[in-house]
């Protein structure tokens, strides 16, 4: 579907990317990772045709749509509505049909034994399995599901998409680019401006996706679900894993020791050699071993150890003391003009607390936020501070606020007070600005680069109540470890927004949910929240059908399908991971086939008398033989090792099944 070879980029003395080389086949998913300025959005830009490399560089077959996402969204001046904005996602349907219709012309003029009929014929097929696979008589049905699938409310559809915000349109463009079904899908951050039910749509979405796809995402448990293969960059490189991120950090980990084991060995090996040449060298019996030692070193092909990119390396401050009871907040409420956003919150907050805020979009978190952080005035009720409480907000756009014209050094050094400037320069090394980075002015800094300055900037002052909102926006998994990490051994309390359930998992042990104006509380992580809310639907679903009277025959035939669309999943999901092994044992099969043939006519020519007559014709068919009883053993061994991981496979999908 599309190739990449040779991709060599350098900025001076930097390497960006280094003799880079990739494919995509027809149904990959791929996780491309790696750290923040590593070059990701970049490579996936080449990919999509948006930055000219040198000829051959790149190769796409001639068939294949390429569909991009990019992390943010340009100004939309077009006067469509958000609707008739999705359709424009089906404009495609009337080329291919225009296209149709010409091949059908041509085939009706041509000879079908011709040469130009089978490649037309072929063109034939193609067309109308992407034009049925579109589903175009039911193309009102597919706008709906995908725009309200993302968020959007069904009486906004008639609203001008110009006057959308950048979240916004950048769920417009994403729903264009799933109603068009590309065969490669390159999405750069897709779930940035996703709120958690907009985001679980968009997992489930995706694995009925039939076309590849190459997706950039921090959101960890958004990769493990949504794909099968990672490609890590790192230091120019790009090294491919089969599996999801978490697999893909489980095989790094163990290449590495292996790579470190290697080198070692290796390492070992050469001063023992050393030894033996210092020791020897000046005596004439051990000149030839000597030589012979020196050779051996200089033909060796030296192991060398990977790479690793700097980490940042933080811990919050210490809490200072306060009282029991962090935060009391009762009956609030807030309001813009006519529209009510939320009332009568009402919660406690006790020290050691971390509690996480979820809601959709436009629910009112981040003004919550606010609220509770003392910097946006509620119309009603009381946000009461506990006894010595000190509050440190980081806000959604915190990162976006830094005055542009300052430094690095400067940013951080206006909130430090006393600090000396060597501590806040070790500070500020502690997140990755070290030498003359600390005089780069905030407005050349990447996004990501912005935001570790804000948390630098937000740290700095000793608090025992963190408010965050979003925090984890443009930070690599890397530095959202160390987060994440930082505020698991935080001793104060925290109130956070993030949709990265991955990372909130870890420390939180309270989710304040805000819906329909309303506020619910729940005890436990994002993983119980979720399994209560699922199982409070299943509830409503069985007294709404307790309440319409439906019988038990109705009931078996919903269990009934239910059961028979999980059975379908797991058939989709099986042949998803059983068809690359299925792929691979088939080629293998083929392969030892073939090398039992050449084995079986080399023996019968080795069994010959008249071929010892000839020592040459003797010496090349034993090499021969011996070259292809290599070959075969490999095969047999590859054959192998891939039916283990099949039956290992088989075995885990039907303990799911159970």
């Amino acid at each position: 579907m599309l190739t990449l070879h040779n991709l060599d980029i350098r900025f001076g003395d930097k390497h960006l990317f280094r003799n880079i080389a990739l494919r995509v086949n027809k149904g990959d998913r791929i996780g491309l990772v790696g750290v923040n300025g590593a070059g990701k959005s970049t490579l996936l830009q080449i990919m999509a045709g948006l930055q000219e490399v040198d000829d051959g560089v790149v190769k796409r077959t001639k068939y294949s749509t390429i569909a991009y996402l990019p992390q943010e969204a340009s100004a939309l001046v077009s006067e469509r509505t958000i609707y008739q904005e999705a359709e424009t996602a089906f404009a495609e349907n009337i080329c291919l049909q225009k296209e149709l219709e010409d091949v059908n012309r041509e085939l009706s003029s041509l000879d079908s034994t011709s040469p130009e009929f089978a490649v037309l014929f072929q063109r034939q097929g193609d067309l109308q399995q992407r034009l049925e696979s579109q589903d175009v008589f039911r193309v009102d049905a597919q706008i709906k599901k995908v725009l309200l699938g993302l968020g959007f409310c069904e009486a906004e559809l008639d609203r001008p998409s110009s006057t959308l915000s950048g979240g916004w349109l950048m769920r417009l463009m994403l729903a264009k680019l799933l109603l068009a079904k590309p065969s490669l899908l390159l999405l750069d951050e897709p779930t940035n401006h996703l709120d958690l039910d907009s985001l679980t749509w968009l997992e489930n979405f995706l694995l009925s996706y039939e076309g590849a796809m190459v997706i950039i995402s921090h959101d960890r448990t958004f990769l493990d679900r949504s794909t099968g293969f990672t490609w890590e960059l790192s230091l120019g490189k790009l090294t491919a894993f089969k599996g999801n991120f978490s697999q893909y950090l489980v095989d790094r980990e163990m290449r590495l020791q292996v790579e470190r084991a290697a080198y070692a060995n290796q390492e070992a090996k050469v001063r023992q050699t050393m030894r033996f040449v210092q020791r020897f060298r000046a005596k004439s019996t051990k000149a030839k071993q000597v030589q012979s030692r020196l050779k051996q070193l200089a033909k060796m092909e030296r192991v060398e150890l990977s790479g690793s990119e700097q980490k940042v390396f933080f811990q919050f401050p210490a809490a200072a003391p306060c009282g029991r009871q962090v935060l009391e907040v009762a009956g609030v409420e807030k309001r813009y003009e006519d529209k009510m956003v939320f009332s009568d919150v009402s919660m406690q907050l006790q020290r050691g607390d971390k509690m996480g805020v979820v809601g959709v979009n436009g629910a009112g978190k981040s003004t919550l936020m606010r609220i509770l952080a003392g910097l946006e005035a509620a119309d009603s009720g009381l946000v009461r501070p506990g006894h010595n409480v000190v509050i440190s907000y980081f806000g959604q756009h915190q990162a976006q606020e830094l005055a542009p014209d300052l430094t690095v050094l400067q940013t951080l050094g206006a909130h430090t007070g006393d600090m000396a400037v060597s501590a806040v320069r070790s500070l500020l090394g502690a997140f990755l600005f070290k030498g003359d980075d600390v005089d780069k002015k905030v407005q050349v800094l990447s996004g990501g680069e912005k935001s570790r300055l804000a948390l630098a900037k937000m740290i700095v002052r000793p608090a025992n109540l963190l408010i965050l909102d979003e925090p984890t926006n443009h930070l690599d998994m890397d530095s959202q470890e160390v987060l994440q990490e930082a505020m698991a051994q935080y001793d104060g309390a925290i109130i956070i927004v993030s949709h990265n359930r991955y990372f909130v998992n870890r420390f939180i042990n309270k989710v304040l949910e805000l819906k329909d104006g309303r506020a619910s509380l729940f005890e436990g992580d994002i993983d119980d929240y979720l399994y209560r809310k699922q199982h409070e639907v299943s509830e409503q679903l069985a007294v709404q059908q307790a309440a319409q009277g439906v019988d038990a025959k109705q009931k078996v035939k919903t269990r009934g399908r239910a059961v028979r669309q999980e059975q379908a999943r797991l058939r989709q999901q099986k042949s998803r991971l059983l068809g690359p092994c299925r792929k691979s044992i088939a080629e293998t099969e083929k392969e030892i086939e073939g090398l039992e043939i050449q084995k079986k006519e080399l023996e019968e020519r080795m069994a010959d008398p008249e071929l010892y007559k000839d020592a040459g014709a003797f010496s090349e068919c034993s090499r021969e033989y011996g070259a292809v009883k290599r070959r075969l053993d490999r095969q047999l061994h590859k054959w192998e090792e891939v039916l283990k991981e099949m039956e290992q496979l088989e075995a885990e999908l039907a303990a799911l099944s159970e």
